[in-house]
């Protein structure tokens, strides 16, 4: 379905489920389709909002400057259109807009999951970095500009750095996501410092990390535990940064619980 945001452009949402609301925030390199699988579960119980973020729209211009701003008036109206509280889940680079979402829509949530945001208090990457990849990326070569970001910013082991810039040559979907992630670490990187503005936060959240992560995301999730006046912290076992695809019935049942205990609603309802 769409919902009509505040400067006229359609809001793209996939709808699962009935019951009480969860809005869902995917991460980069990607639209809402990773999530199906713990919308499914959670379906039986709640309504499942995925949003299609704008910054992964080719039919839409992208413009790190303004796009996770935009990305938050997008949330607000599909918030608006609910007529009561949800629960706002954010995945990865999905999840700082979820904060930014929080920060600028107090009274919107009645909780928040926030799994793995990377928050741009620790650099992502080296100095030179992402003006590295931006070149890349202006001379044609997206799957070098992919491979800059995941070993620098997301710190993945070479190999695998290497194979998915490679696929970018031969899947178009990846190339497009992939420039289009630039403009995710871009747009994050622009924030700059922001946990003061995090501290404000009074929404009840809960913070999901796996013990397989890389390190630097467990970093960002300690500041922001501590940073934060309610948060709480759970370690996925045996996950890393993609537990929503590969254990989805884990990661829908802590938000689950943790959507009863904020008072959502849910089977024990």
């Amino acid at each position: 379905m769409t919902i009509r945001s505040r400067d006229g452009v359609d809001v793209v949402v996939t709808q699962d489920g009935s019951g009480p609301p969860i809005v869902v925030l995917h991460g980069g390199m990607s639209d809402e389709s990773p999530w199906a699988k713990v919308a499914a579960e959670l379906g039986a119980h709640y309504r499942v909002l995925r949003i299609r973020r704008r910054l992964y729209r080719p039919e839409l211009p992208a413009d790190p400057a303004t796009d996770f701003g935009l990305e938050v008036g997008d949330i607000a109206a599909v918030v608006g259109s609910l007529g009561g509280p949800a629960l706002i889940v954010g995945h990865s680079s999905g999840a700082v807009v979820a904060l930014e979402a929080l920060v600028a829509l107090p009274r919107a949530f009645v909780g928040a999951v926030l799994y793995e945001p990377p928050i741009p208090d620790v650099p992502l990457g080296a100095a030179d970095s992402l003006a590295r990849s931006r070149a890349a990326l202006a001379t044609g070569h997206t799957g070098r500009a992919v491979r800059i970001f995941l070993n620098d910013a997301v710190q993945v082991a070479s190999p695998l750095a290497l194979l998915v810039g490679a696929l970018t040559r031969f899947v178009p979907q990846l190339r497009t996501f992939g420039a289009r992630q630039i403009d995710d670490w871009d747009a994050i990187t622009r924030l700059g410092p922001r946990l003061d503005a995090y501290a404000t936060i009074r929404t009840p959240t809960l913070m999901l990390t796996g013990d397989r992560s890389p390190g630097h995301l467990g970093e960002r999730i300690r500041l922001l535990a501590q940073a934060l006046p309610d948060a709480a912290v759970q370690v996925l076992a045996g996950q890393g940064h993609g537990a929503n695809d590969k254990a989805p019935a884990l990661v829908a049942h802590h938000i689950a619980a943790f959507a009863a205990r904020v008072g959502l609603g849910g089977p024990s309802h």
